[in-house]
């Protein structure tokens, strides 16, 4: 597929279960770009800290951090970067500046492809063969469903509009999409040719 010359990082963001490894997958493989899901570091840290603890918390941000900024000094010719969001938490704004300002300061573009996804299908999904296979954290289905519930009752995942409006920003309802179909909807909103 025929990118613009200066396509170079992709974050993907949306609420748990949405689909954003799945999509990542799929652009992956419509580009040269590799994924790095947040589950990958998430579910290393986890082997050797408690999720939400501060040693979890400080190793699992060393190792996004040193990914970043190797990639950003690399010759890759672009990224592909996922991502969940509170709205209402500043912090996590003020984090996700954090890392597309590595990769601005060194003249590289960032595109934000936000996935909107009803709650239903969110608990269909987290319960997919894909999910499972990479986040073993999930595996539990009953927990990781109960701690879906309560993400959502009490954090906003998705984005307000003008929010985030320093980015290019496209924001998909991927409910009755596959993760294929959202991959060549995001393109075609690049304005790029998604059949090719």
């Amino acid at each position: 597929m025929s990118l613009p010359s200066d396509f170079e990082l992709i974050f993907i963001i949306g609420p748990p279960a949405s689909s954003k490894m799945t999509v990542g997958q799929e652009l992956a493989k419509l580009t040269t770009y590799k994924l790095f899901h947040n589950h990958m570091s998430l579910e290393l840290v986890n082997r050797f800290f408690d999720f939400g603890t501060k040693s979890f918390s400080q190793l699992d941000r060393e190792i996004r951090f040193s990914i970043y900024r190797s990639i950003a000094e690399s010759d890759l010719p672009g990224m592909i970067f996922t991502l969940v969001m509170d709205f209402d938490d500043p912090r996590d704004t003020a984090y996700l500046d954090e890392i597309t300002e590595i990769f601005a300061l060194r003249n590289l573009r960032t595109y934000i492809l936000e996935l909107d996804c009803e709650l239903e299908e969110r608990l269909r999904r987290n319960k997919t063969e894909n999910r499972l296979k990479h986040k073993a954290s999930k595996r539990n289905i009953a927990f990781s469903e109960s701690l879906l519930l309560k993400e959502h009752e009490r954090y906003r995942t998705n984005s307000k509009p003008g929010e985030l409006s320093q980015y290019i920003l496209y924001k998909i309802d991927n409910t009755k999409l596959s993760a294929n179909d959202t991959a060549k909807e995001f393109f075609h909103k690049l304005g790029i040719d998604k059949n090719t």
